[in-house]
């Protein structure tokens, strides 16, 4: 009888072990799921950002005991459950519209022995065109009809957010850059029957006399204040006479990120004058032509070193067509270096060069440092901008 209590503990434990056993084997069933480290998967946008191609295969625990078919859909129903696991920092979120991406590829087979299938593919595209105020999401879901799905793994999610299109910008205070046209660019820039400046500038001061954003003294000029302007007045002074009238009425702010803009049609006279997109000045002007290239072209500078900018500069561009107002508004924070009728595009964002400014469109047209360059650390768009 002792003998039988005795052997009565380790009958149990070896019943319950065998219990366990049974129950693992069944909670842990070969079950397919998306092979990801996390079913959220997200896309900082910045700018023009370029078509992106991205992957999802399923994967098992196990090797197939035989060809398993799935897909890889997109499902937009699971929009909502998204935003109520998801979402917590009070952004507007969207389903992504479905001009931005095509499923080129949703069918995909693991085979017999392997745990792995082949990619499902999706295309993401224009992603720059995306409200920079709206989360994009994309909800996405794997189906087979010849093995059981892992629940917490059969769901996906694809989200585009807006990040920062400018981190770094350039302190032009006490320094001005020397433009050096290459050889391809002067041909362009000597006879431009149509013109546009463009610049992203945030004023510190604006007390001197004028400050200077870009151009050629006596030539082509555009500059903050004159005789008889506010230093704050945005002026177009050319050989020509200078463009718009004093006005107290429109002059920048200091403390804050404004983009200005110059368009000159030549061929009628017309030009604006554009602060953040909106137009400022309008009227004609009879020049003729503009040559930028008939002297020193500098940005910062005029006619001495003391009619520097003081604040900091970004965003700079020069180009040889007369751009739309919704071209402009649309495009303050970032261009395609290789948008037609571009000739000079300096960023003022490489704080690993304190030498120069490279000329992103590759042409050339690099900007040649009086002194060595300062930088800022910023986040443009500011919140609640665009």
């Amino acid at each position: 009888m002792n003998k039988f209590f005795k052997y009565i503990p380790a009958l149990a434990v070896a019943f319950a072990m065998t219990a366990c056993q049974s129950n693992d084997e069944e909670d842990f069933a070969n079950k397919a799921f998306i092979d990801a480290s996390s079913m959220v998967n997200e896309t900082i946008v910045k700018g023009t950002t370029a078509d992106q191609e991205k992957t999802l295969c399923v994967t098992l625990a196990r090797p197939a005991e035989a060809d398993i078919d799935a897909s890889i859909d997109v499902n937009a129903s699971l929009f909502d459950t998204y935003v109520k696991a998801y979402y917590a920092n009070g952004d507007k979120t969207e389903l992504l519209p479905t001009d931005n991406y095509e499923v080129l590829n949703s069918k995909v087979t693991i085979n017999k022995g392997s745990v792995k299938s082949d990619d499902a593919k999706f295309l993401f595209k224009d992603l720059g065109s995306l409200d920079r105020e709206i989360v994009y999401v994309l909800p996405v879901s794997v189906r087979t009809s010849n093995i059981d799905l892992l629940n917490s793994g059969s769901n996906y999610y694809f989200v585009f957010r807006a990040g920062a299109l400018i981190n770094v910008v350039t302190d032009m205070n006490k320094n001005y850059l020397t433009v050096n046209w290459s050889s391809e660019s002067r041909s362009q820039l000597s006879n431009m029957t149509q013109v546009t400046f463009e610049a992203l500038l945030y004023p510190r001061v604006l007390e001197k006399l004028i400050s200077t954003v870009m151009g050629i003294e006596g030539n082509f000029l555009m500059r903050i204040g004159d005789a008889g302007y506010k230093p704050k007045q945005i002026q177009i002074a050319t050989g020509s006479g200078n463009f718009p009238a004093a006005s107290d009425d429109k002059l920048l702010a200091t403390g804050k990120w404004q983009h200005v803009a110059l368009t000159v049609d030549c061929t009628t006279g017309q030009y604006y004058i554009y602060i953040d997109g909106k137009v400022q000045s309008e009227g004609i002007k009879r020049l003729g032509s503009v040559n930028l290239t008939s002297g020193d072209f500098y940005i910062g500078k005029s006619w001495d070193d003391n009619r520097w900018f003081e604040g900091d500069m970004s965003e700079l561009r020069v180009w040889n067509v007369v751009r739309t107002q919704d071209e402009i508004k649309n495009n303050i924070y970032s261009v395609d270096p290789q948008s037609e009728g571009l000739i000079a595009y300096w960023k003022m964002d490489d704080n690993t060069t304190t030498g120069k400014v490279v000329d992103a469109t590759g042409h050339g047209n690099d900007a040649i440092a009086n002194t060595t360059l300062s930088f800022r650390n910023v986040s443009l768009p500011e919140a609640g901008t665009k």
